[in-house]
């Protein structure tokens, strides 16, 4: 995927949910893997040109494991000319150590959001984006589907009221495996993930049944993700497709 699909398709999702206004302090959650990379990518790029200006900045939330090096991740921002601060936390300390969660996969992600948010706020930003793209919005439905009993997936953009501070995800749009050849054209400089259960979790086994269905029923997966915008799910934003 070139970057300037890439930035087709952000801007797409920013314009048909509203994700940015003038004047917006935007902080993208990076963790280093590919997704929060070419995040940042296309909103450095959808900045040069988008109608509403914006600001940008990039913050890291260091889950404590030592092997992890974001240094190569600095350097790009520097780059982009984009303000980072990496924020140094002791979650895999907490979970894998101090109460030996066999299941932490939910726990970690209200811990590092939580984190994430947190410094957000406290650095002057008001809005934080999240670098969920098509595969993740679909895996989350069948996750919600199969082990919740309801048909959900999280929102394109959500105010947070106790924090006032608004979440959006630009990459909606965007295939995880155009991502992927996003990665590997642009050379991203992604940091390997130290999870020691990743690759062993529900959201796993969701992402090879989305990939199952699909290879047995072609289209399955497109048809999923129509079902999730059409949905009319609590809390998503009115879409307004936009025709240019």
């Amino acid at each position: 995927m070139t970057l300037q699909k890439l930035l087709s398709y952000t801007r797409k999702a920013v314009d048909e949910y509203r994700m940015i206004s003038e004047g917006d302090r935007i902080a993208v959650g990076i963790s280093g893997g590919k997704d929060s990379l070419a995040l940042l990518y296309a909103l450095h790029g959808l900045k040069r040109f988008y109608p509403s200006h914006f600001e940008l900045g990039a913050v890291t939330v260091d889950l404590g494991y030592s092997e992890c090096d974001f240094t190569p991740v600095a350097k790009l921002t520097r780059e982009l000319d984009i303000p980072y601060r990496i924020i140094k936390t002791d979650i895999a300390h907490i979970l894998f150590e101090e109460r030996k969660e066999s299941n932490p996969c939910s726990l970690c992600a209200k811990m590092r959001k939580g984190a994430l948010n947190q410094a957000v706020k406290e650095m002057g930003y008001n809005k934080v984006a999240y670098a969920h793209h098509k595969d993740d919005i679909i895996e989350t439905m069948l996750l919600s589907l199969l082990f919740e009993g309801r048909f959900y997936s999280f929102s394109p953009k959500s105010y947070l009221d106790r924090m006032d501070l608004t979440v959006i995800r630009p990459l909606m749009f965007v295939d995880e495996a155009e991502v992927i050849g996003f990665k590997n054209k642009y050379k991203l400089p992604v940091v390997t993930s130290r999870c020691p259960i990743d690759g062993c979790t529900k959201r796993q086994y969701a992402k090879e049944l989305v990939r199952d269905l699909n290879l047995a029923h072609p289209g399955a997966k497109q048809r999923m993700f129509t079902a999730v915008l059409n949905g009319k799910i609590k809390g998503w934003p009115e879409r307004i497709p936009h025709t240019r």
